[in-house]
């Protein structure tokens, strides 16, 4: 273990985000069409409204305005007292109507309202008012509405009619209005939550589906409904195009799989040759030396294709059945002292802090792989500063659900816009071209974090790279 070593121990913080119903495109869809239809609603029940009291309250007038020819034409045959005896008549029985005869000095001479109202003309010449009116069980007040008139001996005559049961239908009517409104937003709003949790029921499990074969599993396929509609319509088309996207993975990945064992073979039966002739008597030492580079460039080639066809079986998930419960903390410590020594020789200080009883579900070779390849690329990149004392830090902890392994260094580091790039096959900056390698360890480790349903990124560490490497633990 590299004498420089130490450990700790790491708590982490679990983020839940959780999705929006209301934010759906179902949703604001059904609020759109709720929108008009309650507009369109209360258009159509407004003109309802306004044409059944407009009919009411002209029914109304033109009733006084009857009672008020005929008491006209009494007034002119007979006078006032001719006036009088028709309004005393009608009083007896009035229904509606409303009467009062005051003469010049302001004595009420017939009629059945109690006083003069003390409300003022309109512009129309009309006059609503509140009165007091006689029932079975005392006195109630109602409102009414009546036309005013000044006769030729000084005499005032009201002639008008009850409108509190026209006022109630009224009320009754906006009230009916205003609850059909309410319970129509309601039932649409009720309507919209449960169409949309339909809805999202079924595009979540096309979104499962997807991210399923995004980790890997091309065999995953989107369930059809069989009712016929829209997204079955969708998810078939879906499962043709991975049908064929399948096939043609398959089929490239044969090829690369044959192209490599077909290579491999000739480079292994080339290096046994190239050292036999080494070990052969008589070579010159400037024979040797080609020997010796011809080797090594062999064991590079051979650890290409190792690499491909490793990266070539991570992506296809073909090793996913032999993953189980694995101690990451143990394993990290492993890798630490295999790879401490390699630390020290190259004059780089090892930092070690690792959390116990870490555990996920994974193949143990494959993330010992993992997690060398991440100490191996420190090592290599991490020196390259000028004038700092090359330094690495791994680190092993918990954080919520997720157990990271992250490996740090505090050399020249990767520029944000390169981060995702190097992660692809035979990428490699410029500032490493003079470097070991074959620009593919992090794409593997990047294949193996997919295999194990993790994610791998790289971050500033200021100064220097931070790689870290996200899987699910499998405590409960």
């Amino acid at each position: 273990m590299c004498r420089f070593c130490t450990r700790s121990a790491v708590r982490g913080i679990r983020f839940v985000r959780q999705g929006n119903l209301l934010n759906t495109t179902t949703f604001r869809l059904v609020l759109i069409y709720l929108a008009l239809f309650v507009t369109s609603a209360v258009v159509l029940l407004g003109y309802v409204y306004w044409n059944t009291a407009g009919f009411l309250a002209r029914q109304t007038d033109e009733a006084v305005q009857a009672e008020i020819t005929g008491l006209a034409e009494q007034y002119a045959q007979g006078g006032l007292a001719q006036l009088v005896h028709t309004v005393i008549q009608r009083s007896r029985d009035p229904r509606q109507s409303l009467y009062l005869v005051v003469d010049a000095r302001g004595s009420i001479l017939a009629g059945n309202l109690d006083r003069r109202p003390a409300a003022t003309l309109g512009p129309d010449g009309w006059l609503d008012f509140q009165y007091h009116r006689r029932t079975m069980d005392g006195t109630e007040e109602h409102t009414a509405r009546a036309r005013a008139f000044d006769l030729t001996d000084g005499s005032f005559l009201i002639v008008g009619r009850d409108i509190q049961e026209l006022r109630s239908i009224e009320q009754l009517i906006t009230s009916s209005l205003a609850w059909a409104i309410a319970l129509t937003v309601a039932f649409g709003l009720v309507g919209g939550v449960i169409i949309s949790r339909n809805m999202m029921a079924r595009v979540d499990q096309i979104n499962q589906t997807s991210r399923n074969i995004m980790r890997g599993d091309l065999s995953q396929r989107v369930s059809v409904v069989g009712s016929g509609d829209e997204l079955d319509q969708l998810a078939e088309s879906l499962n043709n195009m991975l049908d064929q996207i399948e096939s043609l993975m398959v089929g490239m990945r044969e090829v690369t799989d044959n192209i490599a064992h077909d290579l491999r073979s000739p480079l292994n039966r080339l290096r046994t040759r190239l050292e036999r002739a080494l070990m052969q008597p008589g070579a010159t030492e400037e024979v040797r030396t080609e020997l010796e580079r011809s080797i090594s460039d062999a064991d590079h080639l051979l650890s290409t294709f190792n690499s491909l066809l490793a990266i070539a079986r991570a992506e296809a998930g073909s090793q996913r059945d032999t993953l189980s419960s694995v101690d990451l903390s143990e394993l990290v410590r492993g890798a630490t002292e295999l790879y401490a020594p390699v630390a020290e020789e190259a004059g780089m200080v090892c930092t070690v802090d690792i959390e116990d009883g870490l555990s996920v579900f994974g193949n143990r070779e494959l993330l010992v792989q993992a997690i060398a390849n991440l100490m191996d690329n420190a090592i290599k990149h991490g020196g390259q500063a000028d004038g700092v004392p090359p330094q690495m830090l791994v680190r092993a902890y918990k954080e919520g659900r997720k157990v990271l392994v992250s490996v740090s260094d505090n050399g020249p580091g990767i520029a944000e816009q390169d981060r995702k790039r190097v992660l692809d096959r035979f990428v490699r900056l410029e500032v490493s071209r003079n470097t070991p390698g074959s620009g593919l360890g992090l794409s593997l480790v990047s294949a193996l974090a997919h295999l194990h349903s993790g994610e791998l990124t790289l971050e500033d560490a200021e100064p220097g790279l931070r790689v870290v490497l996200r899987m699910s633990t499998t405590e409960v």
